[in-house]
């Protein structure tokens, strides 16, 4: 029985980190060292492998710590914290001596504790079914969150009366991706994960091309416009104005948040790919590799080392990413500072929305914790406050869900802050003008399945290999049934 549960809980880890990325190392929200990064999903020969002995050990939760710190009042309530980045747990210290000098009647100490990514949330999983030794609070990646939010009030603690003081300004959509079936909110996040459009700006000015021109596509179908007047004002070989991903699902997330679909089919169900919005973005995608205007991105995805070389090649001068991306040009790109521009994605009709919130780590409260009210105040003051919020962008280069801090000019528009000096524009001008159209695609516990059908085979067979959109949906939705 011991071996079977974490034979299970092996396959969800490996099967739901492919969420962000579809199994990239680099692939949830931010780029080691400056923020998130997760490990490589694991091989399914590695997954699958027969040692007894580390079986045995991590289905007893025997697993080393890769770190361990203690921050805070010894005289306090202690409280025990896991994570799988160590920069999480450095933030959250930092946060524990801000809570302290405010709140001198509830001081607390924390140990932080950072794991392995995949031990960390097996080891979580097993304490929570087990109904002991999970920790006070926890990050869990949103690829995970399905698994651990199953168990809803019986394993977390709701953060709903943590949250009310902020919730006013928080994102909605984004505070929602981290709510269980029962409607209760049980993770904190990060960040919105609000998808833009990265420009590089110097190159197109080389081609002839303004801000002004960029500014003017509102629409996809000005974007392939200027996409082709591109291609042709450069007639290089190699030069393309986009890639298109066959190991990442972000250019169909973004599709079906500006059309307001969700192929999830939320906690209700059921799951279904053959959508209007992803058979638009498709088929344009294969346009775009017919005329030249893209080619199929370099190991699946921009957000690998053979992605950054490609940027840095400026074989491509625009892509839609998450706000968390920034970091990936401080930390893999530094020589790209000032030539890149920020702006809304286009859409398919004006009045669309034209953003969606991808990736991210929500924070839990778990139920075996010691004082579970004093636990959920905290972590909604590390990471919904002003105070929090503002450490976070410094800190960690997030688009932060608070959006008071979205017009604190003293802040977004600090020319010593390294990512407001990297881009031409400032990005929280753009997060403001795009605020009311951030969509939302729901993580629930198909969604694993349907994210390894589409980087492991479908988005290959239609972008790589030439099968019709509709016969390579049609066939992804088969395999999906099968999982319902």
């Amino acid at each position: 029985m011991k071996k079977k549960l974490l034979s299970v809980l092996l396959s969800a880890a490996m099967v739901a980190s492919l969420l962000a990325g579809c199994g990239s190392a680099a692939s949830t929200d931010a780029a080691a060292p400056a923020a998130e990064a997760t490990e490589e999903a694991p091989a399914d020969d590695a997954a699958a492998t027969d040692d007894a002995a580390a079986e045995d050990a991590a289905a007893e939760g025997e697993v080393e710590p890769e770190a361990v710190t203690t921050v805070g009042d010894a005289n306090g309530t202690h409280m025990e914290m896991w994570s799988f980045v160590e920069l999480h747990n450095t933030y959250y210290g930092k946060m524990v001596e801000k809570w302290n000098a405010e709140n001198p009647d509830r001081p607390i100490e924390i140990t932080f504790t950072t794991y392995p990514y995949a031990d960390m949330h097996n080891k979580l999983l097993m304490s929570l079914q087990a109904g002991t030794d999970a920790p006070d609070l926890c990050d869990v990646e949103v690829g995970q969150f399905p698994n651990v939010v199953a168990g809803v009030d019986q394993w977390l603690y709701p953060l709903d009366d943590a949250a009310s003081p902020y919730m006013a300004t928080m994102v909605q959509s984004r505070m929602d991706t981290y709510a269980g079936a029962d409607g209760n909110h049980y993770g904190a996040p990060f960040h919105v994960g609000a998808t833009v459009m990265y420009y590089n700006m110097a190159a197109l000015e080389e081609a002839g091309f303004t801000q002004a021109d960029v500014d003017a596509i509102k629409t996809w179908d000005d974007y392939t416009k200027f996409g082709e007047k591109y291609i042709a004002a450069v007639g290089q070989d190699g030069k393309y104005f986009t890639s298109v991903d066959t190991g990442g699902t972000d250019w169909l997330w973004l599709a079906m948040a500006e059309y307001g679909e969700d192929w999830t089919g939320g906690f209700e169900g059921p799951a279904n790919v053959q959508l209007d919005s992803v058979k638009k973005m498709l088929n344009m995608q294969v346009e775009w590799l017919n005329s030249g205007v893209a080619q199929v991105s370099p190991d699946g995805h921009v957000d690998l080392e053979a992605g950054f070389q490609n940027i840095l090649d400026h074989n491509i001068v625009s892509f839609p990413k998450a706000m968390w991306y920034m970091s990936r040009f401080t930390n893999y790109m530094p020589e790209e500072k000032g030539n890149w521009y920020i702006a809304p994605c286009p859409v398919f009709e004006e009045g669309q929305n034209n953003s969606v919130g991808i990736g991210g780590t929500g924070t839990v409260v778990t139920q075996q914790a010691t004082d579970k009210e004093l636990a959920a105040d905290f972590l909604c003051y590390a990471k919904m406050s002003m105070e929090g919020e503002q450490m976070n962008w410094e800190m960690l280069g997030f688009d932060v869900c608070n959006t008071e801090m979205w017009t604190d000019e003293a802040i977004i528009h600090d020319d010593s802050n390294q990512y407001n000096a990297f881009f031409r524009n400032y990005p929280y001008d753009v997060l403001n003008e795009i605020k009311d159209g951030i969509g939302k695609i729901s993580v629930v516990a198909i969604s694993p399945t349907i994210n390894e059908d589409m980087c492991n085979v479908t988005l290959n067979a239609i972008l790589e290999n030439g099968t019709p959109v509709d016969e390579a949906l049609a066939t992804s939705q088969e395999t999906i049934d099968l999982e319902q």
